[in-house]
């Protein structure tokens, strides 16, 4: 259920565009690739995108755990 809460506000959650200092490494290191490099750097990025998106799910099930445990104990 608490996936299912998460996938559902993930739609709402607006992405983060990359800072200054990221474009201003990666856009000239792009370039000085190959194209089977430039397909490897890109594969790379997005296994990095998807263990930040993995620790994030984790994070808010975690967060969202803890809440609970705390309403639950508040009651008590």
């Amino acid at each position: 259920m608490i996936d299912a809460l998460y996938n559902y506000r993930h739609g709402d959650i607006h992405s983060a565009e990359f800072s200054d200092e990221f474009n201003a490494l990666c856009i000239p290191f792009e370039k000085s690739l190959t194209e089977a490099q430039l397909t490897t750097f890109h594969k790379l990025l997005d296994c990095v995108s998807e263990t930040a998106a993995a620790e994030m799910r984790s994070a808010y099930k975690a967060g969202f755990k803890d809440g609970a445990a705390l309403m639950e104990e508040i009651q008590r």
